[in-house]
């Protein structure tokens, strides 16, 4: 599907960018676009890579104009670009809401203009049960997707939900490498509470998969185990043979839950296994208000959500498998060890 094709990568620079970029990099794509406001980060991805198939784009995708110039030619859209801390959200919710919703407006609407084939918009676990500024304008993200996928007929347009993607940038495990490098205690906020474990490579693998079995509208969940915060540290210290080393339990932050729920119990009523993943299909109702006020669904009474306290738990030892699989703690190991 991607021969001789062109693929837009809205937030390019980030890890999801990087990523998606490294397993696509070697693809029948013709083109590869990388869109993001860095300038200095794409100047670094351009000497990093030096591949002809890589074409940068300056812009913003708060402004229209800015995003239909990158995406007019393009094929198949991953957009990637968002706001994605929880505190400088939760100070700043505009801020998430011209990016995270107003900005996929912008990335859709030029994608439907330009009769992009499709788009793959990537969303968070906080979008679920959202209770920080982050997660709400996720969810009011993925309710864009779903109402311009209603009004799209060349350009298939889903989303992808993503757990915690390990060792990515602003997440636990870069933070708790940096604290020991510096010998610094590791801080907790609660050892019990639990999170989605998977790789930026489990990541890429389902934007693959929603790229190739997408309908419009649809959200695609990774089935992925989890772990507490506890087994998440005694696994990196066993990795490092670091006994007894200094722990502080600082709470929970605010904005922050026991666990993440990946979907919801009334998605968990319409959700369609396949293999490895979840699909979601968009609800159809048109605006025939009776449809949403007259009918009932009997499913509801009948699931639960899926959550980080009820998929698979992860144990020190399946961890320790997984942490094994990051480059960054590979590095590590061997920077320690030699």
């Amino acid at each position: 599907m991607f021969n001789r094709a062109s693929l837009l990568i809205t937030g390019g620079t980030g890890s999801f960018g990087h990523a998606v970029l490294n397993k696509f990099l070697d693809s029948d794509l013709q083109e590869i676009r990388i869109f993001s406001r860095d300038e200095k980060k794409q100047d670094d991805m351009r000497k990093q890579y030096n591949n002809p198939k890589l074409k940068f784009y300056i812009g913003d995708v708060r402004d229209y104009q800015s995003v239909l110039n990158a995406v007019r030619g393009s094929d198949f859209i991953y957009h990637a670009a968002a706001l994605k801390q929880v505190p400088s959200c939760e100070f700043y919710p505009l801020e998430a809401v011209k990016t995270n919703i107003l900005g996929t407006e912008n990335v859709l609407e030029a994608a439907i203009s330009s009769s992009v084939k499709r788009v793959i918009c990537l969303s968070t676990d906080k979008a679920v049960y959202p209770i920080n500024a982050m997660g709400i304008s996720k969810a009011m993200m993925e309710k864009v997707v779903v109402a311009k996928s209603r009004m799209s007929c060349a350009t298939t347009i889903c989303a992808t939900r993503y757990g915690n993607v390990m060792a990515s940038r602003g997440s636990v495990i870069p933070l708790f490498i940096e604290q020991i490098l510096a010998g610094n205690p590791l801080t907790v906020t609660d050892p019990e509470m639990t999170r989605f474990m998977m790789t930026l490579e489990d990541a890429v693998e389902l934007v693959s998969y929603a790229f190739e079995k997408g309908s419009n509208g649809d959200i695609f969940v990774q089935k992925a185990p989890a772990a507490t915060i506890h087994v998440l540290i005694q696994a990196i210290l066993e990795l490092f043979n670091l006994k007894n080393y200094p722990i502080r339990v600082i709470g929970t932050r605010h904005g922050e839950k026991l666990y993440e729920t990946l979907l919801s119990k009334e998605e968990m009523a319409q959700a369609c296994e396949e293999s490895n993943y979840f699909r979601v299909p968009s609800d159809k109702r048109d605006l025939n208000y009776n449809k949403f006020y007259e009918e009932g669904e009997f499913k509801l009474t009948e699931s639960q959500d899926y959550n980080s306290h009820n998929t698979n738990r992860l144990d020190i030892r399946g961890m320790k498998d997984l942490l094994l699989k990051l480059p960054m703690i590979q590095d590590l190991i061997k920077k320690l060890s030699g």
